[in-house]
């Protein structure tokens, strides 16, 4: 089969998903029929989505027992405090469907130069004169409906802006809102981390993908 990957820097604003009336991915390209998205971000989240018609790349993602790390650069109200990334840091209970759920651990710290590596988003983030922001990134290996706001939420820094920033070592780093890539198989799995088996072999072979110079469109 001939298996097809796009890496998509999904704008504010947008569907994941091809139909509706609304903002959709068909808005980006003419994908083949047979290609998804892995995984969702919501309308008032951006950053990285993966398009593939690659069924088992879909399972191993997005099945929780595997754990691939999803990096998120978000902006909160405040200036967030060293207790409130050890709290992150350790796990803490948010509300899932009406029932407490206690977060697995994970990476939290300040990232003060992130708007200026992210593209501008648009609409900007209403500015407020007297209300202080900050960034951290903020890296999961579950996935809960909202769960990155709902996290920051509880710890009192309401999140304003959500970027998917990587996915394990698949980033969108110089990509701008709206851009589409389109990458080899060896490439994709071996940014994910995951072996390559063909003919029951695993592949190691080092890609050469640079997403700053290879920006290879479909």
């Amino acid at each position: 089969m001939d298996y097809r990957y796009f890496v998509v820097y999904k704008p504010f604003g947008m569907l994941s998903q091809f139909s509706g009336e609304e903002d959709t991915l068909a808005a980006l390209g003419d994908f083949p029929s047979d290609v998804y998205p892995v995984g969702r971000l919501d309308k008032d989240s951006e950053g990285l989505l993966l398009l593939t018609n690659d069924t088992k790349l879909n399972h191993l993602l997005l099945d929780p027992h595997h754990g691939h790390e999803r990096t998120y650069w978000v902006q909160v109200e405040g200036d967030i405090s060293e207790e409130a990334l050890r709290q992150l840091q350790r796990g803490i209970t948010i509300t899932i469907k009406g029932k407490p759920y206690k977060t697995s651990g994970a990476s939290a710290i300040a990232l003060p130069d992130a708007e200026s590596l992210l593209p501008s988003r648009v609409p900007p983030i209403r500015f407020r004169k007297n209300v202080s922001d900050s960034w951290i990134a903020l890296s999961l290996k579950e996935g809960k409906n909202r769960q990155v706001r709902r996290m920051t939420a509880a710890v009192g820094f309401p999140t304003l802006r959500l970027v998917r920033w990587a996915i394990e070592s698949l980033t969108i780093q110089g990509f701008q809102p709206g851009e589409v890539r389109s990458l080899e198989q060896e490439e994709i799995y071996e940014f994910l981390k995951i072996p390559l088996l063909i003919n029951g072999a695993s592949q190691e072979k080092k890609s050469k993908f640079n997403p700053e110079i290879n920006k290879r469109r479909f």
